[in-house]
């Protein structure tokens, strides 16, 4: 930040979020295991929990990876809601995996031990989705004949107040952080997001919420904020922009088929994608 300036500069490329820096300290991550899994563990300190930092493919990494009585737990926030995580998570829990076992006799006749995994997404977003919701890799494939020979389930919870209400009473830092990102979305609809930010971390400190975090990293928490806000308005600015692209195509796709009479073929290759591709195609109409 320019000492001479009392605006924040948002760092573009800064990778770190709220979520993943509040659950670096072990003992919320130990109570938010607890609350998931219904455990009762009390002393993170007594507890193997290794967090894995940098479980990274092609530059993409997830939010909280962690060991803890041998199983993986990898869970990931989402402001926006994302049917490929299954896959992301694949390829996160496929490096892990290689990582763990890189000195181990894999080709030996013996079994090599590897922790179970569990995947959870925390989602705030603003689209309307269920407290509970399986997103299945197999929703992935493009032939699918009888059970999946490879199947990634991940669990996405609903985090946004008034979801989840259990969940959220049995973890206090969830709960505050719910609270405290809903606030920034609520003011942002009526001031600049610099303004609803700086409110909702006055308001939280003052009334007990994330207060201890918030005051120790106000400068670095505001900043991931504003970045986080700032991501979450340019990916849904461009699913909108999609959308509108979309309904002009098809618009002016229907219009060509009427003038020639051939209608007919909207409904028999309309649908799917690659039949719908291929009549844009045949019109001239990019895509």
């Amino acid at each position: 930040m320019d000492k001479g300036n009392n605006e924040i500069t948002v760092n573009r490329t800064f990778k770190s979020r709220i979520f993943t820096m509040l659950y670096r300290d072990k003992k919320e991550l130990l109570d938010l295991y607890n609350a998931v899994t219904g455990k009762h563990y009390e002393n993170p300190e007594e507890q193997e929990i290794n967090t894995l930092e940098n479980a990274i493919y092609m530059s993409m990494q997830n939010d909280v990876s962690f060991l803890i009585d041998s199983r993986l737990s990898l869970y990931e926030h989402q402001s926006t809601y994302n049917p490929n995580l299954p896959l992301r998570f694949l390829f996160y829990v496929s490096d892990i995996y290689s990582a763990l076992t890189k000195e181990a006799h894999l080709y030996g006749t013996k079994i090599i031990p590897i922790p179970t995994p569990n995947f959870l997404i925390f989602y705030n977003g603003e689209e309307e989705i269920p407290d509970r919701q399986i997103l299945k890799l197999s929703n992935a494939y493009t032939h699918l004949d009888g059970a999946p020979k490879l199947e990634l389930e991940a669990v996405m919870l609903n985090i946004n107040p008034g979801h989840n209400k259990e969940l959220l009473s049995a973890c206090k830092s969830l709960h505050d952080y719910s609270e405290y990102t809903a606030r920034v979305r609520r003011y942002s609809k009526e001031m600049e997001i610099e303004d609803a930010v700086e409110r909702a971390i006055c308001e939280c400190i003052e009334e007990g919420i994330l207060s201890e975090f918030l005051s120790q990293n106000r400068m670095e928490a505001k900043s991931m904020s504003i970045y986080e806000y700032d991501a979450e308005k340019h990916i849904r600015q461009e699913r909108e922009d999609a959308w509108e692209d979309g309904i002009e195509e098809t618009s002016t796709l229907i219009a060509k088929l009427a003038e020639t009479g051939d209608l007919a073929q909207l409904e028999e290759l309309g649908k799917t994608p690659d039949g719908l591709k291929a009549l844009l195609k045949k019109y001239n109409i990019s895509w």
